[in-house]
């Protein structure tokens, strides 16, 4: 149900600042979210859009980002075909955005949007990204645990990427173009913008609550999106799986050679089959882990030869008259 805000709005012709939301479970907070950003932005003096993608989420968001986008002419809807996940429906919005600014943020009203200026102003084209920081999140305890362990172990994988990231950022448009250029089709925005560039900028912002819904990422999905980051862009798991088998290898070589001495001194009559069947067995285990780890890495490479997409598009909101 829409509220009362049905004004129309005019859109100037240049446009300042897009906001990027990616849209997944969070329909029921979109009109105010839409509400609260045209509040900020005409106070600002900023003339802007606000695209929201529709990333197959659990509800009908598209119904919802087709009446916003009907009464009012700063928010155009793009639908993608099926679910491609938050980072690649985040690329799709920049990729249709027009501002010098391009800003993304949730769609959960976790992200203040009254927290926008406050971002732009640290933002120039020597200061290129900026990040919204929380210094206290109101998530569950659980998720703030697995956030802030998420964050360590990226943090030491990457060590060129900014340790306070978060999904509000504020990307200058040069900067935010080039994410649609890798083409990978799992994409990480973190990542890549620290690919980039290095000029990174923060700014603390207080955590909102979100009223509506829960948040969207299991502890499955967690562990997917993690492995999909440590596979995709860093050499960490290959280290790990070759520093690991080489201590298995010396470990392994170490025992022959105890059992040889045994056995040339008298000191072991029969090696013992439960201890040599230990250590064929702990051997075959670490052989598949790293088997299994290899096996990704080529899986993301015949992802790349393939040419998958990063995403498409299915359905775009009517374009409105501007003035």
């Amino acid at each position: 149900m829409l509220t009362a805000w049905h004004t129309k709005i005019p859109m100037n012709s240049i446009t300042n600042v897009s906001i990027v939301v990616p849209v997944y479970g969070g329909t029921a907070a979109l009109v105010e979210l839409c509400a609260r950003v045209g509040t900020v932005m005409r106070e600002a003096g900023l003339s802007y859009e606000v695209i929201l993608v529709d990333d197959h989420g659990p509800d009908d968001a598209w119904t919802v980002i087709s009446d916003i986008a009907s009464y009012d002419d700063h928010v155009r809807g793009v639908r993608l075909s099926r679910n491609f996940g938050q980072h690649a429906a985040t690329i799709c919005g920049i990729t249709h955005a027009s501002g010098e600014w391009i800003v993304t943020m949730d769609d959960d009203l976790e992200h203040p949007p009254e927290a926008i200026p406050s971002l732009l102003a640290v933002g120039k084209p020597a200061q290129p990204l900026i990040y919204g920081v929380f210094p206290v999140r109101t998530h569950n305890r659980f998720r703030n645990l697995s956030s802030e362990l998420m964050r360590w172990s990226l943090t030491r994988a990457f060590p060129d990427m900014n340790s306070d990231y978060t999904s509000f950022r504020a990307i200058h448009r040069p900067i935010a173009l080039e994410l649609a250029r890798f083409g990978l089709n799992r994409p990480y925005i973190d990542g890549m913008l620290s690919w980039i560039t290095s000029s990174v900028a923060t700014v603390e912002v207080k955590h909102g609550e979100r009223r509506h819904g829960e948040s969207a990422y299991t502890f499955k999905k967690l562990v997917a999106h993690a492995l999909n980051i440590f596979v995709t862009f860093s050499h960490v798991p290959l280290r790990i799986a070759t520093y690991g088998g080489m201590v298995l290898a010396a470990m392994s070589f170490l025992y022959i050679v105890y059992l040889l001495w045994g056995r040339l001194t008298g000191i072991i009559d029969q090696p013992g089959y439960t201890s040599v069947m230990s250590v064929i067995l702990f051997a075959c285990g670490v052989q598949l882990t790293i088997l299994g780890l290899i096996g990704e890495y080529i899986g993301r490479l015949m992802g790349a030869t393939y040419r998958k997409p990063v995403f498409v598009v299915s359905d775009l909101t009517a374009p409105q008259e501007r003035h």
